[in-house]
């Protein structure tokens, strides 16, 4: 197994302007319908949490930290839990049929392959949710 540090990516093209999916990556009612609930900022250096409960007798929560931001274009944030200690990416860019949305979460340890196949799937489920409720938002 290799002792690099390794990435989730997943680039999805949606057929909605970034300023639209920059609504839905940023304000918080809306980051619940496709991620997480959060109590989510678009400031840098703002801390926030995801937080989800699963099953009656699991409860997630996800320490965030803004890192960087460039409305319509990128949005990086820290994603700490359960003993990963990762950053996760979006990058919007415009296409003739919408925006091509890049999402990277760096930062797993070989140590972590569990979290790591569980974002790679987790992260298409998630993007799929968002493509659809851009759909559906003005």
């Amino acid at each position: 197994m290799s002792a690099e540090i390794r990435t989730v990516t997943v680039e999805r093209e949606l057929a909605a302007a970034p300023e639209k999916i920059w609504r839905a990556l940023t304000q918080p009612h809306l980051l619940e319908e496709w991620l997480m609930k959060s109590d989510f900022a678009p400031v840098k250096g703002q801390k926030f949490t995801f937080s989800n409960q699963p099953r009656p007798d699991v409860s997630v929560v996800i320490d965030c930290q803004v890192l960087a931001i460039e409305p319509h274009r990128t949005l990086s944030y820290s994603w700490a839990a359960f003993g990963l200690e990762s950053t996760v990416t979006f990058t919007l860019e415009p296409t003739a049929k919408g925006t091509m949305l890049r999402m990277e979460q760096a930062g797993f340890r070989p140590d972590q392959d569990l979290a790591y196949k569980g974002a790679r799937a987790s992260w298409k489920q998630f993007l799929a949710r968002l493509d659809q409720l851009v759909a559906t938002i003005d």
